[in-house]
C-alpha cells in the first residue's frame, strides 16, 4: 500500500486495507494485478545452454507488456491507461484468476498481506485469463466508442 499516492477512484470499491508500514495509511493499492512469480513454477527459459526456472517481477513484467501488446493487436488500437479500466470489468467476465491462498512473505518476518477472495494486496485482481480479458477489453472498448 503506498503512503505516497492517495487511494485512486476506481479503487474505492476493493477495500484497500491500511499499510503495514508505520503509520497505517490507506493509500494507493498494489498490485494492481498477479502473474506466475514462484521461480519453481515460473517461466522456462534457455540461459547460457541451460534451462532454468524464473519467476518474480523480472518475469511478470514481460509477460503483461506482451499481453498488452497482443490486446493492441487483436483490438485495433493501444489499450491506453488500463488500470481503471481493469477494475471496471464486470466479474462475469471471468478475466482474472483470483489466487485466493499464499502470502508475500518472502523473508519469513511475518510482516505480510495474504491472498484472499477478490481483490488483495498480496495478487491485485489475480492472474489474466488472456482470452477473456481481450473479449473483456474489446467489449468495454465498444462501450466507450457507442456512449461517446
Amino acid at each position: 500500500m503506498s503512503s505516497v499516492f492517495a487511494l485512486p477512484s476506481w479503487q474505492q470499491h476493493v477495500h484497500v486495507p491500511p499499510s503495514a508500514n508505520p503509520g497505517g495509511t490507506v493509500g494507493r493499492g498494489v498490485p494492481d494485478v498477479a502473474g506466475d512469480a514462484d521461480p519453481e513454477t515460473g517461466y522456462e527459459v534457455l540461459v547460457d545452454g541451460e534451462t532454468t526456472a524464473i519467476g518474480g517481477t523480472s518475469a511478470v513484467a514481460p509477460l503483461w507488456a506482451g499481453f498488452v501488446t497482443i490486446a493492441n493487436k487483436v483490438i485495433g488500437q493501444p489499450v491506453g491507461y488500463l488500470n481503471p479500466v481493469l477494475y471496471s470489468l464486470p466479474s462475469t467476465a471471468q478475466a482474472f484468476r483470483d489466487i485466493t491462498e499464499g502470502n508475500n512473505d518472502i523473508a519469513g518476518t511475518g510482516d505480510v498481506y495474504s491472498a484472499a477472495p477478490g481483490w488483495d494486496p498480496c495478487t491485485g485482481l489475480g492472474s489474466p485469463v488472456a482470452n477473456r480479458l481481450i473479449a473483456a477489453l474489446q467489449q468495454f472498448e465498444q462501450q466507450s466508442k457507442s456512449q461517446a
